[in-house]
């Protein structure tokens, strides 16, 4: 069967907040079956925690912030990107403070971190969202759709006015499996500009930032001394952006995902009308390995 995951056991790490320059320690411990994605803090009282869920999403101004109950959790992205990636199912994800810290700007840091410890199977079914209809949301110029897909597909358009990101590529297309997320999108790590800075830390943004853990540009180039990762970096990132936003839902979904300038605020949007329509989604499991389609089979590690 296609079956939950969650991991073998505890894994610990430690680096400093995107957006509020503070040192924390993520430590993602195992969970049971059909907990989903646990954020707690251990820091405060009570160690208040919550599941996540797209209604959680409270801020978007350059990451997704969560808060429930007084419980606050910001630049959750990457590494719920690395979480989607990997296939993983139940986890409880506990922090010293307010903010999933940085790493090096992308989920490769996350991957390696699970990736040491190993998976385990659990004895439930892997549970689906599966698309069934178009669901589409605006802002502006800028939109996002789902449409129905026996897998998880991306489509994902940028447009900059950047000497840089011209010279990438500025759109990307990937059919969703493992192994193409660790190789092809895990490494993409996050972009800014230097004229930003200023604005971005007098509004309590970026004071963590540094050449180490996100692409800087002045006005005409990568400041960067070892360049890009990949030379579509930019729409990349992007992209693990999004299927961390999209993983907020707890579960995986089944659909296109085909976005023109989407950030978290649309991503959110999109993933918020598709619940709120009954209509456009149901529950999928795969009792049987060998019967699911080959997406779903790429997409997750095999049973014990």
């Amino acid at each position: 069967m296609i079956s939950q995951h969650t991991l073998r056991k505890a894994v610990s790490t430690r680096g400093v907040g995107l957006h509020g320059g503070r040192r924390v320690t993520l430590t993602l411990r195992p969970a049971p079956v059909d907990t989903g994605i646990v954020f707690r803090r251990v820091d405060l009282p009570q160690a208040p925690g919550f599941r996540v869920d797209p209604q959680c999403v409270m801020d978007t101004r350059m990451c997704s912030a969560l808060e429930r109950d007084g419980a606050k959790v910001s630049t959750v992205e990457h590494l719920m990107s690395a979480l989607a990636g990997l296939a993983i199912d139940n986890l409880y994800c506990d922090l010293d403070g307010p903010e999933v810290p940085i790493m090096d700007g992308s989920a490769a840091p996350f991957v390696y971190l699970i990736e040491g410890v190993g998976l385990e199977a659990q004895s439930a079914l892997r549970r689906y969202v599966r698309v069934l209809k178009t669901v589409r949301v605006e802002d502006g110029d800028k939109w996002a759709a789902f449409y129905p897909c026996d897998c998880f597909r991306l489509k994902f358009h940028i447009d900059f006015d950047h000497p840089a990101l011209q010279k990438s590529g500025d759109s990307v297309q990937m059919d969703f499996s493992r192994q193409a997320f660790v190789q092809d999108i895990s490494r993409a790590r996050t972009f800014g500009f230097m004229r930003d800075v200023e604005y971005l830390r007098a509004h309590g943004l970026a004071l963590g930032g540094t050449l180490d853990n996100a692409i800087v540009m002045d006005d005409f180039s990568v400041l960067n001394a070892d360049g890009l990762r990949y030379s579509d970096e930019f729409v990349k990132h992007k992209v693990l952006d999004a299927i961390g936003d999209l993983y907020l839902v707890g579960h995986p979904l089944l659909a296109e995902l085909d976005a023109y300038k989407s950030g978290h605020g649309l991503n959110n949007k999109l993933l918020r009308a598709l619940m709120d329509d009954a209509s456009a989604w149901e529950w999928a499991s795969f009792p049987h390995r060998e019967t699911a389609p080959e997406a779903i089979r790429l997409g997750t590690p095999p049973s014990d």
